[in-house]
């Protein structure tokens, strides 16, 4: 079998040393007890870390080894005078059920979480020799079991653990097959590839070993009847035949524990079969054709005779056949273990060599028997005084030589370890494979060794499999370190050399075929040219940081593989290359496609010239996606576009860009307006619409961000005169724009201009409507006063006074006769109107100084009694003021302390400014006047009658000072 090439991992260089100095596979240490043991044991039994342990005084003891010093000691019913000496016990694979047997035919159940056993009361007087548990455990139940008996009789039962006297254990007990040669010293059922109803069973006896598989029964409720009766029944065994003489040597039926991994939960486990002249062993397959089960299962079981096993020495030093029967058996993972004569034998199952040879019991000394946990995977030698543990380290460390060794290279990989093993399993595949003419295949596994690098590639390049040479190249590039430069790099050019000839060839190939024979089928060897196609571009993806670009560019460009080269380029992110090569071949839809996906802002400022000539929509496109690009480095490539643009200025793709710069980007740079103004002024086509249109807008927001200058004259070379005018107008400048305006005779816009100073300026306003008016009038001759008149109307700041000057002077008074009587009526009737409003003013004059001869007659009476309204002291106390108008009285400080706490923020500082500097004493014409300002300032208005008595609305009746409690009702 080849090894498999995707193994992961990086050969080594070293290989002198595969050895392993590591500890012994197999180790028997003696285990010491932490307590007196007062008999001998009879029986023993170990499963998921629980040892069980049945002294010759009836008492059992049942240990879990996890805690190993809580024991519990337990008694059977009976005195062992009644019930006879324990013979055997049975211990689920889950430790969570225990059958006892004894010599008198007594048998027990105890369950994990009881310390009493109970009787089996269908079972009494059965010898039980095996049991083969329910592969569904653990349960509370065992579920449906089959016992293995004395007299060969096979039994199925369920046993429930019951708390009521009446009740039995056993829910039935059925005999289910009857095997006609001896005792039954081996059973085993378990379930075929997740079937629920299907079991398989093994039955073994001293001569034989049965093999059933098929359906069981059902039944309504669980533990109701038998299940295996169908099974037993319908099917018939696959029987192993033993030997004739066997049945009075020791007879055993063993299983490989549970894999130690989730990795190997998949694998087949291993049976074992004790009879007289060895162990027969094998897989126990799985397979969903259950009738031809057995025989490829007995078919496929090797055996291994015990006079295999090394010759025993005596006391005196002297070597000795083996004569007894191996005495019990047990499985590892990949090895048999043997008690014979007091020793334990370790048989490697894979090449059936002896790994371990250890004498434990001296002579004389007899063993209760070897039993394996198939949870834990540990194994237990159990005399009547003393138990031992056969330990076992890294069991599988030399698999992979015996995989190697019967060239299994992808097992022997699986288990190899190390760099120096893996690689000595790679070397040997990859030397069988080149020894079959394999060489594809050789290559992939050769390039993970650590063969010489020369003598591979020198033996491929010799059998001309060129194909095979790629291969080990690339699997050598991808064991190299990264620190291993030169030699990527070396070994990276050359497959440039070696992809680009095999491309060659193959277009040879289809080229030669094609000529020499018409209609010849070529698209198996087109399909090829585009899988090394893919295997190039993938390998330039991964490893273009090994290729150096000039070396590549030269070997590519050496071979004319121009769709290689842009494989390259793209893969190394050389944009500027496969630009410049699409559009040296005018391929613009490529060119265009490369660009999309680039960031680099230089790339479009290098190819825009070439690529707005020839596909401007679409390049416009691209860069307005790419709002990071610099406007100002892409005016050469739109003014140069510009120049050569034949079509309407609304199609203009120069034009399109700048105005998404600056409707959607804000640009403000004048370069990119002034270039703007420049397309737009310096089209062909007489229509300014589009300039106006971005004039306008830019006067709505000034100042404009171009250069009126420059838009200026530019619009003059090229006799834009509405936008000429415009830009006078902008810059106002209006008296140049009408004058431009009406030097083209274009009365409407000078209008237009003239009446923009508006109310600014009505003086120039009047002086552009006279200069409109003036030549409104050259134009229309000495025949048209009337057209002269209706434009009189459009203006209210002209008068016919104002247009007389610019008649001739022969024309007749007669014909504007009725403006002129017009103009006369309504300079009188404004004069009336002056003459109205002037003697309303003297009358409202009149009232006013009658207004003030009142007021220096107004007084007030104060009282006796009267009392301030803020402080309801007495007012005549101390200075006072007095509102005549509504003959409230308040003191002067009081109503000031009020002024300041309703007043605002300015007015409050100025009083206490005045009140500040009066209080600093002083005197002359200033403090007289700060008096009158403080007094003017507080008495200006009564506080009750005021805006402040207004504001009091907000106010709180009760402030925090008053008592709430008058307030109560």
């Amino acid at each position: 079998m080849a090894l498999d090439p995707a193994a992961g991992y990086v050969a080594s260089s070293n290989l002198q040393d595969l050895g392993d100095t590591s500890l012994p596979i197999f180790n028997v240490e003696k285990v010491q007890l932490q307590f007196s043991i007062p008999s001998d044991f009879v029986a023993a039994q170990v499963a998921n870390n629980v040892l069980v342990l049945a002294l010759s005084t009836g008492r059992i003891l049942r240990i879990d080894l996890d805690t190993p010093a809580d024991i519990d000691d337990i008694d059977l019913p009976k005195k062992p005078s009644e019930v006879g000496l324990i013979r055997r016990m049975f211990l689920d694979p889950s430790a969570s059920h225990l059958i006892i047997t004894t010599t008198l035919g007594e048998n027990y159940y105890l369950h994990t979480q009881s310390r009493q056993p109970k009787p089996l009361s269908r079972l009494k007087g059965v010898g039980i020799e095996s049991i083969g548990w329910n592969p569904s455990l653990p349960t509370a139940s065992t579920r449906e079991i089959l016992i293995g008996a004395s007299d060969g009789n096979v039994y199925e039962t369920y046993i429930e653990q019951s708390n009521e006297f009446y009740r039995r254990e056993e829910k039935y007990l059925k005999a289910v097959y009857k095997v006609p040669d001896g005792p039954v010293t081996g059973l085993w059922v378990d379930t075929l590839e997740e079937r629920p109803d299907v079991r398989r069973i093994f039955v073994a006896s001293s001569n034989r070993l049965l093999h059933f598989a098929g359906r069981i029964g059902r039944h309504g409720q669980e533990g109701s009847g038998s299940i295996f009766t169908k099974l037993f029944e319908t099917e018939a065994p696959t029987v192993q035949e033993g030997t004739d003489n066997a049945s009075s040597a020791p007879s055993a039926l063993a299983l490989s524990p549970d894999p130690p991994s989730a990795d190997d939960s998949k694998a087949d486990r291993t049976f074992a079969w004790l009879t007289g002249p060895g162990i027969i062993y094998g897989s126990l397959q799985s397979t969903s054709d259950t009738a031809s089960l057995g025989v490829r299962i007995f078919n496929n079981a090797k055996a291994f005779d015990r006079l295999k096993i090394p010759a025993s020495e005596n006391a005196s030093g002297r070597k000795r056949p083996i004569k007894d029967a191996i005495q019990g058996i047990a499985l590892t993972q990949w090895h048999l273990l043997a008690f014979v004569e007091g020793r334990i034998i370790a048989i490697n199952r894979l090449d059936e060599s002896i790994v371990y040879d250890q004498l434990v019991l001296d002579s004389g000394q007899s063993a209760i028997g070897l039993f394996a946990d198939q949870k834990k995977n540990t194994f237990w030698l159990f005399t009547m005084q003393e138990i031992f543990e056969i330990v076992v380290s890294d069991e599988d460390r030399d698999v992979w030589k015996i995989m190697l060794k019967d060239q299994k290279f992808d097992l022997a990989l699986r288990y190899a370890r190390g760099v120096a093993q893996k690689d000595a399993v790679a070397t040997a595949s990859g030397d069988y494979l080149m020894g079959k003419g394999q060489f594809l295949e050789a290559a992939g596994v050769y390039g993970k060794s650590s063969k010489p690098f020369e003598e591979v590639a020198l033996t491929l390049i010799d059998h001309d499999e060129r194909d095979a040479l790629r291969k080990y190249l690339l699997t050598k590039l991808s064991t190299y370190r990264k620190s291993s430069v030169m030699q990527r790099v070396m070994v990276a050019s050359w497959l440039i050399e070696v992809f680009m000839s095999k491309l060659n060839e193959l277009d040879d190939t289809i080229t030669t075929k094609a000529q020499l024979v018409a209609q010849t089928n070529t698209a198996e060897t087109k399909d090829e040219l585009t899988t090394v196609r893919n295997e190039f571009k993938d390998f330039v993806n991964k490893y273009k940081g090994d290729l150096d670009k000039k070396t590549t560019y030269d070997v590519i460009n050496s071979h004319g593989r121009e769709q290689e080269l842009l494989s390259y380029a793209m893969a190394i992110n050389d944009y500027n290359f496969v630009l410049s090569y699409w559009i040296q071949k005018e391929r613009w839809s490529e060119a265009l496609d490369i660009l999309k996906k680039q960031t680099d802002s230089s790339i479009f400022y290098r190819y825009s010239s070439v690529l707005m000539t020839h596909v401007p929509a679409e390049l416009v496109d691209i860069m307005m996606r790419h709002p990071d690009l610099n406007p100002r480095n892409l005016i050469p490539a739109l003014l140069n576009y510009t120049k050569t643009s034949q079509g309407p200025l609304s199609q203009n793709q120069a034009a399109r860009y700048l105005l998404f710069c600056i409707n959607q980007l804000q640009s403000t740079d004048a370069a990119i307006h002034n270039t703007l103004i420049s397309i737009y002024g310096s089209h062909p086509s007489s229509d300014e619409s589009a300039l106006l249109t971005y004039l306008s807008a830019q006067s709505a927001h000034p100042p404009p961000s171009y250069d009126a200058d420059f838009a200026l004259r530019l619009c003059i070379q090229h006799s834009r005169v509405s936008s000429c005018v415009h830009i006078y107008s902008m810059m106002g400048q209006y008296a140049s724009a009408v004058d431009l305006a009406l030097k083209h005779n274009d009365i409407d816009l000078a209008i237009i201009i003239a009446d923009r100073p508006a109310d600014r300026n009505p003086a120039l306003r009047k002086k552009l409507w006279l200069a409109v008016a003036k030549k409104v009038i050259s134009q229309q001759g000495t025949g048209s006063i009337k057209t002269a008149i209706d434009f009189l109307k459009r203006c209210d700041l002209l008068r016919i006074e104002d247009l007389i000057p610019f008649f001739p002077d022969f024309v007749v008074i007669d014909d504007f006769k009725d403006e002129i009587c017009a103009a006369l009526e309504s300079y009188s009737r404004h004069i009336d109107t002056l003459k109205t409003e002037m003697d309303e003013s003297a009358a409202t004059a009149e009232s006013i100084k009658e207004d003030i001869k009142r007021l220096g007659r107004r007084y007030a009476i104060v009282e006796p009694g009267e009392k301030c309204r803020v402080c309801s002291l007495p007012l005549l106390s101390r200075q006072f003021f007095v509102f005549p108008s509504c003959q409230h009285g308040f003191h002067s400080d009081c109503l000031g302390k009020k002024v300041v706490e309703g007043s605002g923020l300015t007015a409050r500082g100025r009083i206490r400014e005045l009140q500040a500097s009066i209080g600093r004493g002083g005197g002359g014409a200033r403090r007289e006047r700060e008096v009158r300002e403080l007094d003017a300032l507080v008495g200006k208005e009564c506080i009750l009658c005021n805006d402040f008595a207004i504001r009091l609305i907000e106010e709180p009746f009760i402030s925090e000072s008053d008592n709430k409690d008058e307030w109560a009702i």
